[in-house]
């Protein structure tokens, strides 16, 4: 998927002129967490969010830096403090040059800007122009939607069998002596392993099949130092059941 199929499209601007007061209520009515900010000119010149509004005089939440500290920063780092925690217009408090992306960005670019930049939200641009903009709930959008189940018409044991010991067997923790068995859709794991993480990691690759209803857990694990062995939390179970 791209840019231009999750972005949404219907983007609030302000400009550097608007009022702290005007886009801490328009971000409050519209249920938004944070706002381009567009000059007269029509360009993004910075990006205004919750975060701008944390270090504020308003509630006193400004920056109490030691002397020493304040002496080592510097003047600048002090003004600029200033500016940020008593500036009355957007222009004064956002972040400029905000990090964008163009409308065939993959997600997995996006994801990678989101982390790298250590930012919520991406505007999402046609050259110079605004056209959209991508948030983390996008991303979770579009998880809800790529991850709905849609029949599969070959999900049958067999193959269901076939897909599941392909992933694990592709896998470079694919427990020793795997045995997949399925029946009626649901998936029966066994084999060995030594790293319990690896447990998990099976059940969710069985999981990920399509046709798959539930997934027993039978992989034993093995202390490779000591020999130690023990049964899965599921067979401990049914071993006390019965």
């Amino acid at each position: 998927m791209r840019a231009h199929q999750i972005m949404t499209r219907r983007v609030i601007t302000v400009s550097p002129e608007t009022t702290i007061f005007d886009a801490a209520n328009t971000m409050l009515s519209q249920h938004i967490s944070g706002l381009p900010v567009i000059n007269a000119a029509g360009k993004l010149v910075g990006i205004v969010s919750e975060g701008d509004f944390i270090r504020r005089s308003e509630i006193g939440t400004q920056r109490r830096r030691a002397r020493w500290l304040k002496f080592l920063l510097g003047a600048g780092r002090g003004a600029s403090d200033f500016v940020h925690e008593q500036g009355r217009k957007v222009g004064e408090i956002m972040t400029p040059n905000p990090t964008t992306i163009p409308e065939d960005a993959r997600l997995e670019d996006i994801v990678a800007a989101m982390e790298k930049h250590r930012v919520k939200r991406l505007p999402v641009m046609r050259q110079d122009t605004i056209v959209g903009i991508v948030t983390r709930a996008n991303l979770l959008q579009a998880v809800a939607e790529l991850s709905r189940e849609v029949p599969d018409p070959t999900a049958d044991d067999d193959h269901i069998r076939d897909r599941i010991t392909t992933v694990l067997e592709k896998s470079e923790w694919c427990p020793f002596g795997l045995s997949v068995i399925v029946r009626g859709g649901v998936v029966h794991l066994s084999g060995v392993i030594t790293d319990d993480r690896v447990r998990q990691a099976s059940i969710v690759a069985a999981e990920n099949v399509p046709g798959v209803k539930k997934v027993h857990d039978h992989l034993c694990w093995i202390d490779p130092t000591s020999g130690m062995y023990l049964n899965s939390p599921e067979d401990d179970k049914l071993a006390i059941a019965s």
